[in-house]
C-alpha cells in the first residue's frame, strides 16, 4: 500500500510540473511567437512553482535525498549515527509540528485575497506549505520509529531511506 501511495503522490507531482512547464512553453509561444504574452500562464507558472517544490519535498524526495549536515555523522560509528538521526528526525517533527498551527492559521487569514488575474484565493495558493509541513514531520515520526525499532542499521548507512 505504501508503494501505492508513493506511486500515487509522484504521479501528481509529474502532472504539476507538467502543467507548470506546459504554462511556461504556452508563454513562450504567445509572447515571441504570437506576440500576445498571457497574464494567466505567467500567474499559473508562479502558483504551480512552489506547489511542485513543496510536493516533491513532502512526499517524492527520499529522506537521503533532503538538505542534510551529516559529515560528522557519516564519519561516526553506527550506534552514533543512529542518535544523530534520532535526534535530527525528532526535532524535524516537533519544529515541523510546532509550526503547523500558525502556518494554518495565516493560510486561513489569506482567503480574504484573491490572485490578480486568476482569481484564485490565496489560502489554495499557499496550502502547499501546511501539506508540506504536515508530510514531513509525519515522515519523521516514521523515521524516528525505524531508527527505534530492531532493523535500524539499515536506516543509518548510504542509500537508506
Amino acid at each position: 500500500m505504501l508503494t501505492r501511495l508513493t506511486r500515487s503522490a509522484e504521479a501528481v507531482g509529474v502532472a504539476i510540473f507538467a502543467a507548470l512547464f506546459g504554462a511556461f512553453l504556452l508563454q513562450i509561444v504567445f509572447r515571441y511567437a504570437v506576440g500576445h504574452p498571457l497574464g494567466w500562464t505567467d500567474e499559473l507558472a508562479l502558483v504551480l512553482f512552489p506547489w511542485a517544490v513543496f510536493w516533491a519535498c513532502a512526499f517524492a524526495v527520499p529522506w537521503r535525498e533532503h538538505v542534510s549536515f551529516d559529515l560528522l555523522a557519516q564519519a561516526a560509528p553506527p550506534h552514533a549515527r543512529r542518535v544523530f538521526g534520532l535526534v535530527g528526525a525528532a526535532l524535524v517533527a516537533v519544529l515541523f509540528a510546532a509550526a503547523l498551527p500558525a502556518t494554518l492559521d495565516y493560510v486561513a487569514f489569506m482567503a480574504r485575497e484573491r490572485t490578480p488575474v486568476l482569481g484564485w484565493r490565496y489560502d489554495w495558493v499557499f496550502a502547499c506549505f501546511p501539506i508540506f509541513l504536515a508530510a514531513l514531520a509525519a515522515r519523521a515520526l516514521c523515521r524516528v520509529a525505524a531508527l527505534l525499532g530492531s532493523r535500524w542499521r539499515e536506516r543509518i548507512g548510504p542509500g537508506s531511506e
